[in-house]
C-alpha cells in the first residue's frame, strides 16, 4: 500500500491566506461554495526547489569554515600585490570541490523528485454524478471532493465518513497512532437510506469541521442536510472520521474531504525535515579552525622575524596565501567522495538486501550511536498474533498438545448428541478414570466456549471466484470467511477456537452463531456487551443460549484487575507471572451464570444509569461492577505477538556494543511490556518499574522518588505520565531514565517521540538513532541524528523520510556494527592523512622561507602544487576508504569493538597532534635533507625534495593500511607511474637530465628512508608491546 510521506509544502501559503488554521464549512460536491482557499494536496520531500537549489547548496558549503576560507583565498588572487602564481592553482581545486558537491546534491534531489512524483501520480476514485470517476490523481484532490474507497488502501486525506456499506467499517490506524487495534467507524445516519452513492451529490448538505489541530483522538463537527423537512443536523465525532495514514480494512465507504496538505492530523504531528550535519563533520570543522589558527601564527612569526619591515601587513597576507596548504582544500572533497563510497557499499551489501541510503552525508553517524529509539509495531514485531497456551490451573496445553484440546471439545459435543439420542449416558459402564477425563473434558469445553463467545470479532464472507458472497454467507463457507475485529489478539483467539473445533460462523449486533465439530449450529442472543477500555482493562458479554435459555455473563481481562473479580484460587498469580516472563500476553477468562430475575434486575439498573445526565460513566461502572463478583475462573490464555526474524540476537548485539535501546510505541502498556520481555529488550533477571499514572506535580515527585530508590531497573511509562514529568521535572526524569538499562514508553504520540529524541540529544550530548516503520515514527526519525526506516508491509512513509532504509530490523545490527564502524574509522583515517599531506608541504615551505631570509616566495609553483594533491597522491590516499581492521564476521561476533568508537578515539585531539608532529618531522627532514645534499642549482632542490615528498606519501599510505585491497596496490603503482611519466613535461620546474643520475637516486633514497623508517620501527614496537584490541582478534 502507498502511504503519506513526511512533508507537505506550499511555499506561498501565507500569501494565499492559509497561514492561520480556521474552521470550515464544506459543501458536498460544490466547490463554488467554499469560503476559503485550502492547501494543495501535494507531497514534497525535497529540500530545495528550482530557484533555491544553487543558493542553498552554496550556502551549506560556505558555512563550513574551510570552504569559506578558500573562497576568500581564491578571490585574493585577483589583487596583483597578493598574487603568488597562476589563478588556476587556486580556482581549479575550489571549483572541483563545489562541482562534486553540487552534482551529488542534484542527483539526490532528482531521485527525491521522482519518488514524490510517483506518489503524487497515484489514482484514486472520485465520486461524481455519473458514478465512480478514476481519473483523479492524489495531488489534485481538494476539500469538498467526495471519495469512494472500495479496497484496502492507505488514505492521504482527512475525510468525514458519509456513507458505508454494509453500515459500518473497520479502520487500521497503526500508521497514525501505533495502535494495532482496528477502530470501528460509523457513517452519518441520515445518508444511509439513499438509494445510491451518487445521490449524495444531489442533496443539499454540508459538513462543518473544526479548525485543523494535532489531536488525532478527537474531532468536533456537524453534518447538515438542508433539503429535508425538517432539516437534519447530526453531530460528528472521531467515530465518523477517516484520518490520513489510516487504512480502510473492510467495506466500501464514501467520504467528503475536509482536510488536505499541511492541515492533515498526521502532517501536523510531523516535524519538517532538517538538514543534518554529522558530528564527524563538526569535529573536522573544528580541526580546520585549529589549523587556520596555526596558519595565522606561522605567518605572524615570519613577519616578526623580518622585524615588520616595509609594508608588513601585505607580507602577512602573502604568507597567509603561501602557507594556505596548512588548511587542506581537498579535505572536503575527499570526505564527500568517501561518503559516496560508503553509501554505495551499504547498498551493495548482499547480507542486508534492499537497504537504501537516502542521506549520503552522514554514514559516519552510524558508527557512534549511543541511544537507539525504536517503534514496536511493525518494527520489532510482525503484528501477527499466535495463540500459544491454554492454562486451566491443574493442566496446561501448549502448541504441541492442541490435539488433546480438540479431542476434548469433540468429545463434549458428541456426548451431548448421544445424550439427546438415548436420553441418558450409560455411566454405569464407565470406570472412575473416565469420570476424571470427563471432568477435564468439561472444563476444556467450557473454556473454549467462553473464548469463542467473549470478543467483538465479526466473521465476513467474501467471494473467492468459485462461491459468491451471498452463497458463502448462507452456507458458512470456511474458505470465504475472514475475521474482522478491533484487536489482532481477539482474532487470534477466535482462530484458535476454530482450529480446535468451535467456529464462529455468524454475528450481528444482537446475535452470534457457533458451529460445533459435529456441524451443529449453536445460536446465542447478545444481551449486553461491555467493551474493553484502557481504564477498565477488561471486556464482558452477556449471552443467552437459544437452545437452553441459560443466561451467562462471560468476562476476560488483564490479570491485575481480574484477580479481584474471580473466586479465590492459589494458582492465578503464579501462572500469570510465569506466562508473562515467557513474553506472552495473558488474559484471564471467567464466567457467571445468571437467572432470568438477576438479569432483569441488572438490566433495569443498567438502563437507568445510562440515562443519567450527571456522572453517567461512574454510575454505569458501578452497576457493571455489581455483576463482577465471585466469578468462576475458567482459564488463562497466552498469545504471542510474533517478533521479526532475529530481533532478540540483534538487540543482544546492540546491548553488547554499548547502545541503550528505548522502545517508544503508541500501543497499550501491557502490550508494550509483553513485547519488551519477549524481545529480551528487558532481560529475565532485570526488575521492571512500571511508572504509576500521574496527573499532578506532587504525584510525579512522589513517583520519581520511588523510582530513584531502584537500581538497574527497566522503566515502563505511559505518554500521559511522561508529559507530566517532563513538564515539572524534565532534568530529574531524564537523568534517571538515562541510567536505566532499557526504557519503554507506551501510548506515545508522534510529537512525544520526537521530544524524547531531542531531550536525549540535549541532556546527554550523545548520538541517537531512531527506527520506525509508520507515519507516527516520521517525526522521531527526522529528529534523531540518524533515522532508519523499516520498509515492509506497512508501507514506505517512514523509509522515505529516513536517512537509511532497511527491510528488516535485524539488518540494523550489520548496518551499525560493520558499515557504521568502518565508515567512521575510514573517514577518520582519511581526514587525518589529508591533513598530514598538506602539513608536510607546508612545513617544507616554512623551512624553505626561513632559510632564504623569510622571503614570501613559493617553493613549488604551477602544476606541481595542483599535481601533489591530485594525480600524484589522490589515488593512494583515497584508497584508505577500502581499509578495514577486522573482517565483517569478526565485527558482528565481537560487538564490543563498536563500544571503543563511542569515545571518539579514531579522530581526537590526541591523534590529530600525533599526525601534526609526524608531518613536521617528515617535512623538516625532506627539506633540510634536500638543502644539505644539493650541489649547485636551485632546481635540484625542487627535484630532490618533491620526489622525496611523493615517495614519502606513498610509503606512509602503505604504513597506515591494515588490510590490503588490490585497488590499493593499483592506486600506489598508478600514482608512481603518473609522476614518472609527467617528469617529461615538467622541465620548467625539474631538471630532467639530473633525475636520471645516480646522485639524484641515492639522495632521494636516503632522505625518504630517514623520513619513513623511524615511523615503521615505532609502529612495529607499538603493535608488539601495546597492540590494539582488534589486533588480538585477527591473530
Amino acid at each position: 500500500m502507498e502511504l503519506l510521506v513526511a512533508q507537505w509544502c506550499c511555499p506561498w501559503s501565507r500569501c494565499c491566506g492559509m497561514g492561520d488554521f480556521r474552521p470550515r464549512t464544506v459543501w458536498l460536491g460544490h466547490p463554488e461554495k467554499r469560503e476559503q482557499r485550502y492547501p494543495r494536496n501535494v507531497i514534497n520531500n525535497q529540500k530545495y526547489n528550482f530557484f533555491t537549489f544553487l543558493p542553498a547548496v552554496l550556502f551549506h558549503q560556505f558555512k563550513y569554515f574551510y570552504n569559506l576560507y578558500f573562497l576568500l583565498l581564491a578571490c585574493s588572487q585577483f589583487i596583483n600585490e597578493l598574487r603568488l602564481g597562476a589563478l588556476y592553482t587556486y580556482w581549479v581545486p575550489l571549483g572541483l570541490v563545489l562541482a562534486i558537491t553540487i552534482i551529488r546534491e542534484a542527483v539526490e534531489e532528482i531521485r527525491c523528485y521522482l519518488r514524490d512524483k510517483e506518489m503524487n501520480s497515484q489514482i484514486y476514485s472520485k465520486l461524481s454524478t455519473r458514478g465512480k470517476d478514476r481519473r483523479h490523481r492524489r495531488q489534485h484532490w481538494l476539500c469538498f471532493s467526495v471519495m469512494l474507497i472500495s479496497e484496502p488502501r492507505c488514505l492521504f486525506l482527512g475525510i468525514t465518513l458519509v456513507l458505508s456499506f454494509p453500515g459500518s467499517c473497520f479502520l487500521r490506524t497503526d500508521q497514525l497512532d501505533g495502535e494495532t487495534d482496528w477502530k470501528l467507524r460509523l457513517p452519518v445516519a441520515c445518508t444511509q437510506r439513499l438509494p445510491t452513492a451518487a445521490d449524495l451529490l444531489q442533496i443539499r448538505s454540508y459538513v462543518y469541521a473544526e479548525e485543523p489541530n494535532i489531536d488525532i483522538h478527537n474531532f468536533i463537527g456537524t453534518f447538515t442536510r438542508e433539503d429535508g423537512d425538517p432539516p437534519v443536523n447530526e453531530s460528528l465525532s472521531i467515530e465518523n472520521t477517516l484520518w490520513a495514514s489510516t487504512v480502510v480494512a473492510s467495506g466500501t465507504v464514501v467520504g467528503v474531504v475536509i482536510y488536505t496538505g499541511k492541515e492533515l492530523r498526521s502532517v501536523m504531528n510531523t516535524s519538517n525535515p532538517r538538514h543534518k550535519v554529522g558530528l564527524f563533520d563538526l569535529e573536522v570543522n573544528c580541526l580546520t579552525k585549529i589549523l587556520f589558527g596555526a596558519l595565522v601564527v606561522v605567518s605572524l612569526v615570519m613577519v616578526a622575524l623580518q622585524h615588520f619591515a616595509g609594508r608588513w601587513y601585505l607580507q602577512i597576507v602573502r604568507f597567509l596565501l603561501l602557507f594556505s596548504n596548512i588548511v587542506p582544500i581537498s579535505l572536503r572533497v575527499n570526505l564527500d567522495m568517501g561518503k559516496m563510497v560508503f553509501s554505495w557499499m551499504i547498498k551493495k551489501d548482499s547480507k542486508i538486501p534492499g537497504t537504501m541510503v537516502r542521506a549520503s552525508t552522514i554514514p559516519e553517524q552510524l558508527g557512534r550511536i549511543s541511544y537507539l529509539l525504536t517503534d514496536k509495531t511493525g518494527t520489532l514485531t510482525l503484528n501477527e498474533m499466535v495463540f500459544r497456551r491454554l492454562h486451566l490451573g491443574t493442566v496446561a496445553y501448549g502448541m504441541d498438545s492442541m490435539d488433546e484440546v480438540q479431542s476434548h471439545v469433540f468429545s463434549a459435543y458428541t456426548q451431548v448428541i448421544t445424550k439427546n439420542m438415548h436420553g441418558s449416558l450409560q455411566s454405569s459402564r464407565a470406570p472412575a478414570a473416565t469420570k476424571v477425563r470427563k471432568t477435564i473434558s468439561s472444563r476444556v469445553h467450557e473454556a473454549v466456549k467462553a473464548i469463542a463467545l467473549v470478543h467483538n470479532v465479526t466473521p465476513v464472507y467474501e467471494a473467492n471466484g468459485v462461491t459468491d458472497q451471498a452463497e458463502a454467507e448462507q452456507h458458512y463457507e470456511d474458505t470465504c470467511r475472514v475475521y474482522q475485529a478491533s484487536s489482532p489478539d481477539e482474532v487470534s483467539l477466535v482462530q484458535w477456537t476454530e482450529s480446535v473445533g468451535l467456529t464462529l460462523v455468524g454475528r450481528d449486533q444482537s446475535s452470534m452463531q457457533l458451529r460445533t465439530p459435529t456441524g451443529q449450529i449453536l445460536n446465542f442472543t447478545i444481551l449486553q456487551i461491555f467493551p474493553f477500555t484502557y481504564e477498565s482493562k477488561r471486556m464482558g458479554i452477556i449471552v443467552r443460549d437459544e437452545s437452553t435459555g441459560e443466561i451467562t455473563f462471560y468476562m476476560k481481562g488483564a490479570d491485575v484487575v481480574m484477580a479481584a473479580i474471580v473466586q479465590y484460587n492459589d494458582w492465578l498469580e503464579e501462572e500469570c507471572g510465569n506466562m508473562a516472563r515467557e513474553g506472552l500476553r495473558v488474559l484471564v477468562v471467567s464466567k457467571k451464570s445468571l437467572t432470568e430475575e438477576q438479569y432483569q434486575d441488572f438490566e433495569a439498573r443498567y438502563v437507568q444509569a445510562k440515562l443519567s445526565v450527571h456522572d453517567r460513566s461512574l454510575k454505569v461502572a458501578t452497576v457493571i461492577e455489581s455483576l463482577e463478583m465471585e466469578m468462576e475462573l475458567l482459564c488463562l490464555t497466552g498469545v504471542e505477538d510474533q517478533l521479526q526474524t532475529d530481533v532478540r540476537p540483534t538487540l543482544e548485539i546492540l546491548r553488547n556494543a554499548g547502545i541503550k535501546v528505548w522502545m517508544l510505541t503508541g500501543d497499550k502498556l501491557e502490550t508494550a511490556t509483553c513485547t519488551a520481555k519477549n524481545a529480551h529488550l528487558i532481560t529475565r533477571n532485570q526488575d521492571i518499574h512500571i511508572f504509576r499514572p500521574v496527573t499532578t506535580r506532587g504525584e510525579a515527585h512522589l513517583e520519581l522518588n520511588a523510582f530513584r530508590r531502584k537500581h538497574d531497573c527497566a522503566l515502563v511509562i505511559s505518554g500521559d505520565s511522561l508529559e507530566v514529568c517532563l513538564k515539572y521535572y524534565e532534568y530529574e526524569f531524564m537523568e534517571l531514565a538515562c541510567q536505566c538499562p532499557a526504557v519503554v514508553c507506551c501510548r506515545c504520540t508522534p510529537t512525544q517521540k520526537a521530544q524524547i529524541v531531542r531531550l536525549l540529544q540535549e541532556r546527554t550530548g550523545k548520538l541517537t538513532c531512531a527506527v520506525g516503520d509508520g507515519g507516527n515514527d516520521v517525526s522521531m526519525i527526522q529528529e534523531a541524528d540518524c533515522g532508519v526506516g523499516v520498509e515492509g508491509k506497512e508501507g514506505k512513509q517512514a523509509s522515505l523520510a529516513a536517512d537509511f532504509s532497511v527491510t528488516q530490523f535485524k539488518h540494523l545490527g550489520r548496518l551499525l556494527m560493520v558499515h557504521g564502524r568502518n565508515s567512521y574509522k575510514r573517514s577518520a583515517a582519511l581526514s587525518q592523512f589529508v591533513i598530514h599531506r598538506s602539513l608536510c608541504i607546508s612545513t617544507m615551505q616554512a623551512v624553505f622561507s626561513s632559510v632564504f631570509y623569510f622571503a614570501s616566495v613559493p617553493l613549488y609553483q604551477g602544476f606541481l602544487i595542483i599535481g601533489y594533491s591530485t594525480i600524484y597522491t589522490m589515488f593512494p590516499v583515497f584508497s584508505l576508504v577500502l581499509d578495514k581492521d577486522v573482517k565483517s564476521e569478526v565485527a558482528m561476533l565481537y560487538p564490543e569493538l563498536y563500544k571503543d568508537l563511542l569515545k571518539g578515539r579514531p579522530l581526537s585531539f590526541k591523534t590529530f597532534l600525533i599526525w601534526v608532529l609526524i608531518s613536521i618531522y617528515q617535512g623538516s627532514i625532506i627539506m633540510y635533507g634536500a638543502l644539505l645534499l644539493f650541489e649547485s642549482e636551485f632546481v635540484h632542490i625542487v627535484a630532490i625534495s618533491f620526489t622525496s615528498l611523493i615517495l614519502t606519501e606513498l610509503l606512509m599510505v602503505a604504513l597506515t593500511i591494515q588490510t590490503w585491497h588490490w585497488l590499493m596496490i593499483v592506486g600506489e603503482l598508478l600514482s608512481l607511474a603518473c609522476y614518472v611519466a609527467s617528469l617529461v613535461f615538467l622541465h620548467e620546474f625539474i631538471d630532467v637530465y639530473f633525475i636520471t643520475t645516480v646522485s639524484f637516486l641515492w639522495k632521494v633514497t636516503v632522505i625518504t628512508l630517514v623520513s619513513c623508517l623511524p615511523l615503521y620501527i615505532l609502529k612495529y614496537l607499538r603493535r608488539r608491546f601495546s597492540p590494539p584490541s582488534y589486533s588480538k582478534l585477527t591473530t
